[in-house]
């Protein structure tokens, strides 16, 4: 006899079906319906907390979960929130906020994906974004035009919401304005008596959307003053912080705000290398408010930045989806603050 190509070999087990929402409903003796409302957490029917419990126990048991792409086609559209991963490594602050942000998306329902899209940029990127089918997009950084924001939209992106200094016509847009970061640093080291400034502008690549607005920031803030503002060009690595140092006294600055935190801490231990007293010659003050400064000695003076609600962007996100036609929303989302510690 010959064996069918696809038939289990003899005395192997039958492959397991896959169990259905009819078999949970089966086991949880409610109706497909009920079964449907509980697992995809519609609000809009209420049923009693003991069958919610007895609907998700017959769904574990089974092994049980709904089909995405069946759900999407009942739908209309799917429940997938696209984010690009963004070109720069990105510190503490920023990856609490993309927690949370995936936290309150979950709990509206909605799947976070999380796309590489390393080699990709302008239009290219665009079109791999759109061939996900996501409901929303939402883009970090300046890397989407009016001509992307309409691609997404063409290929069934209800909402497409931008993360930058700028809005895009058509999009929804949170404002992240770092020229006030800057400008926090700049009048608190005017106010402590510092007038020659220097401001540190990373060089790897992609940074500058942030430390340009920085480094504008403290201009503005020091524009009509008898201070000087010195740009300080520094890659992220010891031996360029130990070539900066050792020509520290040349310069002749007695403040840096050193971008952020983490540049003002491997700054400071290379000026303290050099027998640069902090803050007696030089202030230093960095940004973000990291914990790890709070541990250094001198403990570390920095901008406090106030990123927007992961909770309020995912209710943007979820109002855009429903009601993809409304006026695009501008917000202004970024705070700052100075704390001020020892080293400034």
């Amino acid at each position: 006899m010959v064996q069918k190509p696809n038939s289990p070999s003899p005395g192997s087990p039958a492959p397991r079906s896959v169990p259905t929402s009819a078999d949970v409903a089966r086991l949880a003796g409610v109706s497909r319906a009920t079964v449907s409302y509980v697992l995809n957490n519609t609000s809009a029917v209420r049923i009693s907390e003991p069958t919610r419990r007895r609907v998700r126990q017959a769904a574990k048991e089974l092994g049980y979960v709904p089909h995405a792409a069946a759900r999407s086609l009942r739908a209309g559209h799917s429940r997938m929130v696209l984010m690009p991963a963004p070109a720069v490594p990105v510190g503490p602050l920023y990856s609490q906020f993309i927690s949370e942000l995936q936290w309150a998306l979950g709990r509206l329902d909605y799947t976070v994906v999380q796309y590489g899209s390393v080699g990709l940029h302008g239009d290219e990127a665009v079109r791999a974004w759109a061939e996900l089918r996501p409901v929303a997009v939402l883009v970090p950084g300046a890397g989407l035009g009016p001509e992307g924001v309409a691609v997404l939209k063409r290929a069934g992106a209800r909402a497409v919401v931008t993360l930058g200094p700028e809005r895009v016509e058509g999009a929804h847009a949170l404002l992240m304005d770092h020229t006030g970061v800057g400008h926090c640093a700049g009048r608190h080291l005017h106010a402590r008596g510092r007038r020659r400034v220097g401001v540190v502008v990373p060089e790897e690549p992609g940074l500058e959307v942030f430390s340009r607005p920085r480094l504008e920031g403290v201009r503005r803030a020091l524009s009509d003053t008898d201070a000087t503002v010195t740009g300080l060009p520094l890659a992220h690595d010891e031996q360029a912080a130990a070539q900066l140092a050792k020509k520290w006294r040349e310069l002749g600055l007695d403040a840096v705000f050193a971008y952020n935190d983490e540049y003002a801490m491997l700054l400071m231990r290379a000026l303290q290398d050099e027998g640069v007293r902090i803050p007696e010659d030089t202030a230093v003050i960095g940004a973000d408010d990291l914990m790890l400064g709070r541990l250094l000695r001198p403990r570390l003076s920095t901008v406090h930045v106030e990123l927007p609600s992961g909770r309020d962007l995912a209710e943007l996100v979820d109002r855009a989806v429903r009601d993809p036609s409304a006026a695009p929303e501008t917000h202004k989302v970024l705070g700052a603050s100075v704390v001020q510690r020892d080293s400034s």
